[in-house]
């Protein structure tokens, strides 16, 4: 998991702004069902962003930030991986969701951001873009290459190169047609300056548009209100993702 339960977005609220939000539930097209939290702005945007959780699924960190978008003028939906599995209920803080993980499949979670990206086009999104976090952020730049029409895809933190014999967003290159932005972590246990590497040749030698920010010193997870000492590089990467969103929308 990414976050602790008690984590929250970094990022200022807009006091006074217009939104409206729901919990629903999305079905893809093989017929599954899976939770979802949209946050629309009153004023109708032709915006959206899917939001693509941790490894933990929809809670409420992915909720609030669904609201900084909304509140900022996008639309926007956060997505669960886990209807497949674990239904569509809320669950509680004890979720062992490292078990439902591991029943995901690449294909299950792909046709679930297409049914995002169908619900944000139905409330009249015309540029649509998934913004992912650790495993969501791997997702994200997958979708570039999913068919999905995306404008861009946008992850934090997320790995790559292959994992579990399925391939990486380094190995899809080739496929994606959407920008890629990639915001990760310098001192990441896991995701090496070598993965980041390979990734930014693998993106330049496709002719795919990116850009790879590192934040050097800065932990996985780094993207949260409790992690104080990384505040500047969660508000330069909260920055770059509004502008990303706006150089391609």
């Amino acid at each position: 998991m990414c976050f602790e339960l008690d984590s929250e977005p970094p990022i200022p609220v807009i006091s006074g702004a217009a939104v409206t939000h729901d919990d629903l539930t999305l079905e893809s097209a093989d017929g599954a069902t899976f939770a979802a939290f949209s946050a629309q702005p009153d004023e109708p945007s032709d915006v959206g962003v899917v939001i693509l959780p941790d490894v933990r699924g929809l809670y409420r960190f992915y909720e609030e930030l669904a609201l900084r978008f909304a509140e900022r003028g996008y639309a926007a939906v956060a997505i669960d991986y886990f209807g497949r599995t674990a239904g569509v209920s809320k669950r509680d803080d004890d979720f062992a969701y490292m078990e439902h993980v591991a029943q995901t499949t690449p294909e299950g979670v792909q046709a679930d951001i297409a049914a995002a990206v169908a619900y944000l086009r139905e409330q009249g999104a015309s540029s649509v873009f998934t913004v992912g976090f650790c495993y969501g952020g791997r997702n994200s730049w997958l979708a570039a290459a999913g068919g999905h029409g995306l404008a861009g895809a946008a992850g934090f933190y997320g790995m790559p190169a292959a994992r579990d014999g399925s391939p990486g967003p380094a190995d899809r290159a080739a496929e994606m047609e959407a920008p890629i932005l990639a915001l990760q972590a310098g001192d990441d246990q896991n995701i090496t300056a070598e993965h980041n590497a390979v990734f930014r040749e693998a993106l330049s030698a496709a002719g795919v548009e990116h850009e790879l920010v590192t934040y050097d010193g800065a932990p996985h997870s780094f993207f949260d209100r409790k992690q104080e000492e990384f505040a500047g590089a969660s508000e330069d990467a909260w920055r770059r993702v509004l502008a990303f969103i706006d150089a391609h929308s």
